[in-house]
């Protein structure tokens, strides 16, 4: 999928300068924004980026980017635990 958009040539001169390419900065962009807004899982990150949950992780910390992880994540992870722990 192919997404464009027009910016006056003094202001993309500026953001290639400070950015690079333009077409990973945006891509970045939006896929950072779509998971800040709980549209877009760690997983589904992981799989377009191409690289694994864990790498995901690292990839939005270094943007600063927080976690999505809720009371409810928390208390589904404890549930995983307590069944993980009785099959032992």
């Amino acid at each position: 999928m192919a997404i464009s958009f027009q910016l006056d040539s003094g202001l993309e001169e500026q953001l290639r300068r400070d950015l690079g390419n333009l077409d990973d900065a945006a891509q970045e962009a939006l896929l950072i924004e779509a998971y800040r807004r709980g549209k877009l899982s760690i997983g589904r990150l992981a799989r377009t980026l191409g690289i694994a949950v864990l790498e995901a992780d690292a990839w939005l910390a270094e943007r600063g980017v927080a976690l999505n992880y809720t009371l409810d994540d928390l208390r589904d992870d404890e549930n995983s635990l307590r069944e993980l722990r009785g099959r032992q």
